[in-house]
């Protein structure tokens, strides 16, 4: 009985000391398996997320890029639908048998419904940021085509968002900013995104003083804005430095900005004369407001000058005898320095200041002859269709002349399938100004003036009867101009607003103004005489 026992004790240390390593097994087994899920959790979170490739629709992936970002759900502003006022309901149809339907018993008890013509919102919702949009087809989301964002700050991690959902929206063209809180870097960093949008033309950036006034970097070289407003940005003679040096240079012109709003600032004369300066050699602004400034009549007198004639200063004189250098000289771009006799025959050099006193007879005599090969050479060149610069004020523009009478189809007829192109009119260049037609006068070279600004707001400035008299010469001389020698583009100015200045309504020069700005406006129709010698207007 003893050893049946003791080996039935055995027995069951053995199998406990069996059950107790399978124990111990299992629990090793599962921490190795806890440790290595959590450092697979670790390294997931110390792994880079893909980066995420937006799609061109702004809500989804603005919405997505604000999560990437960190910002909690309630902290993303919304991308909403731009209010509306609501449309003129059309007018009834008369060929209805019965335009007005009966009107039906209105019962007291029900409830009237809500009226359509505004949309009731929370209390507080207005003040809570959210991004404006407009739409082609509301039920696309890819066919934004207009941003507004007003009052809320635009900081750092915003634009990051925007660098990489602003150049996916195809259809995107206008942008519009106002009260954001910009800064000199989240501004150059936002300039830096526009020429990135394929589309994009229209730009306001208002209620956005900024110390350092970094405006100039909106217009650029590779800038594509076609209208850009900067209202209310408290824009001082600094800023306006800049933006007229981007206007244009002696070298370099900005080529596509159209209108520029500067109205609403601090600027004085000085700025105003920067302004001139960059609209000197610019042929592209069509329309500038100067509103609600500090300019007087020196700053007027300045953009008289700029409207009428105005003499070349000695860098740009230097920059025309280049231009006219490489025009007349085909070899020029291949390194070879033009003749003595092409050097000879400029007319940038005044009499007093032209050398030859070194030349012999016989250098005079082959000049003579070289002019003559040169001049015949250049006609000759003329007739084959010009010479091959290209100016950087010329644009692409590379039309089919049509004459009169003929339409210019295309290679293949109708049986072909290729449909025939429709009669366009001729494109007209702009030309670098410095190669304009000049004339001297007390050893200056004098040219035409600024001919392609088209409307010009100085009101609510503080400009006097001096300054106003030097605009009437100024558009005096347009006129003129444009009678004696008329360009198909170059039209001159057709609306000045001079408005809440310091003129008399009742000044003589205000009433010339008036009548002559009377006459150039596109719509305006003479009144003519009747056979009995009594007016008629002509209007309607």
């Amino acid at each position: 009985m003893s050893e049946a026992g003791d080996a039935k004790g055995v027995f069951a240390s053995a199998a406990k000391k069996v059950k107790m390593g399978k124990r111990v097994e299992k629990a090793l087994k599962e921490k190795a398996a806890a440790s290595s899920s959590q450092e697979a959790t670790e390294e997931d979170a110390n792994k880079a997320p893909e980066p995420y490739t937006c799609i061109g629709h702004f809500d989804a992936d603005f919405t997505e890029l604000c999560r990437r970002a960190g910002l909690p759900p309630t902290e993303i502003p919304p991308v909403v639908l731009r209010a509306k006022r609501p449309g003129t309901p059309p007018p009834p149809d008369p060929k209805a048998k019965d335009p007005t339907p009966p009107e039906e018993p209105v019962d007291v008890a029900e409830e009237e419904p809500k009226p359509k013509t505004y949309v009731t919102k929370e209390k507080y919702s207005y003040f809570k940021p959210n991004i404006q949009v407009e739409m082609e087809h509301e039920e696309k989301p890819a066919t934004v085509t207009e941003i507004y964002i007003r009052g809320w700050k635009i900081d750092d991690m915003m634009v990051d968002i925007f660098r990489n959902c602003f150049p996916t929206i195809e259809k995107l063209n206008t942008i519009n900013l106002w009260n954001v809180g910009l800064t000199d870097k989240t501004l150059r960093d936002l300039a830096a995104i526009f020429p990135q949008c394929p589309n994009l033309k229209n730009v306001s950036i208002e209620g956005n003083p900024i110390a350092e006034e970094p405006w100039a970097c909106l217009i650029g070289d590779d800038s594509l804005i076609v209208n850009l407003s900067l209202r209310h940005n408290e824009i001082t003679d600094r800023g306006a430095s800049g933006i007229g040096a981007a206007l244009s240079t002696v070298t370099t012109c900005n080529k596509n900005l159209i209108s520029l709003n500067l109205s609403h600032n601090k600027f004085s004369d000085v700025g105003a004369e920067a302004v001139v300066k960059g609209l000197r050699m610019n042929r592209v602004l069509l329309c500038l407001s100067l509103a609600s400034n500090k300019i007087t009549d020196k700053g007027a007198v300045k953009f008289g000058e700029l409207l009428s004639r105005f003499p070349l200063t000695h860098e740009e004189v230097v920059e025309r005898r280049k231009l006219l250098s490489d025009k007349g000289s085909p070899d020029r771009g291949t390194g070879k320095s033009p003749p003595p006799s092409r050097r000879a025959e400029s007319k940038d050099r005044p009499g007093s200041v032209r050398s030859g006193s070194h030349l012999d007879k016989g250098d005079k005599k082959r000049d003579k002859s070289s002019k003559k090969k040169d001049s015949k050479k250049d006609k000759d060149e003329g007739a084959k269709g010009g010479t091959k610069k290209d100016d950087k004020w010329k644009k692409a523009e590379t039309v089919n002349k049509t004459t009169k009478g003929k339409k210019t189809t295309s290679s293949k007829d109708k049986k072909g399938g290729a449909a025939p192109e429709s009669e366009s009119p001729d494109m007209v260049e702009a030309i670098n100004p410095l190669l304009d037609s000049v004339e001297s006068i007390d050893g200056q070279l004098w040219i035409p003036g600024n001919r392609s600004i088209i409307n010009l707001n100085l009101s609510r400035n503080e400009i006097g009867e001096a300054g106003l008299k030097s605009l009437l010469l100024a558009l005096q001389y347009q006129i003129t101009l444009a009678n004696l020698a008329p360009h198909p583009a170059l039209k001159g100015l057709m609306r000045l607003s001079l408005g809440r200045n310091p003129i008399r309504a009742d000044s003589e020069a205000y009433q010339k103004l008036q009548d002559l700005l009377l006459t150039r406006d596109p719509f305006y129709k003479p009144q003519a005489k009747s056979p009995d010698g009594e007016v008629q207007s002509l209007v309607g």
